[in-house]
C-alpha cells in the first residue's frame, strides 16, 4: 500500500506520538521512511522606517546554529528509533521555510505516498491565533495524510 513515509516532527512530545505512529505503520509495511524537521525563518519585527527588516548578526547565528543543533538531536533520535524496529529511514533538515510548505515540498521531491504528522486538534481562536500547519498541509496536498493526535 504505502512504501515510503514522510515523518515531519518538531521533537515534541506530542509529535513523538507521530513518529511512534508512523514507523510502526512502516514496520509493519515494509515501507521506507524520511523524517523531516523544518527550522522557521529568523523571527523579526517591522518596526519600520530604517529599523525596518534589523536583525543583529550574532542573533540570527545563534539562532540558526541553535536550530541546526536542535534539528540534529530530534532527527537523531528519530533515526535511532527507525534502526531498532528495523525500518529503513533517512532524515531531513529544511532550515528558514515555514512547517507546511516544506512538507509539501518535500513530499513532492521525494515521491512520498505518506505523510504522518501530529496535530494538537486545536479549534476556533486557538487555531486561529496558533496556526495550524497540519491543517495547512491537509488542505493543499494530494498526498494522503495520516495525523495522530
Amino acid at each position: 500500500m504505502y512504501k515510503h513515509l514522510l515523518i515531519a516532527t518538531d521533537g515534541s512530545e506530542l509529535a513523538g506520538k507521530g513518529v511512534a505512529h508512523g514507523l510502526e505503520l512502516a514496520k509493519g509495511l515494509g515501507a521506507t521512511v524520511t523524517f523531516i524537521h523544518v527550522s522557521e525563518p529568523f523571527p523579526t519585527l517591522a518596526w519600520g522606517g530604517a529599523m525596518a527588516g534589523y536583525v543583529a548578526g550574532d542573533e540570527l547565528t545563534y539562532y540558526e546554529e541553535s536550530a541546526r543543533k536542535y534539528a540534529g538531536e530530534v532527527l537523531e533520535r528519530c533515526k535511532a528509533s527507525a534502526e531498532a524496529l528495523g525500518v529503513s529511514a533517512k532524515t531531513l533538515h529544511i532550515e528558514n521555510r515555514t512547517p507546511a510548505e516544506a512538507i509539501l515540498d518535500t513530499a513532492r521531491a521525494q515521491a512520498c505516498d505518506l505523510i504522518v504528522m501530529a496535530s494538537h486538534g486545536r479549534r476556533g481562536l486557538g487555531r486561529l491565533v496558533l496556526g495550524s500547519q497540519t491543517a495547512e498541509v491537509v488542505s493543499l496536498t494530494e498526498i494522503p495524510v495520516l495525523v495522530v493526535r
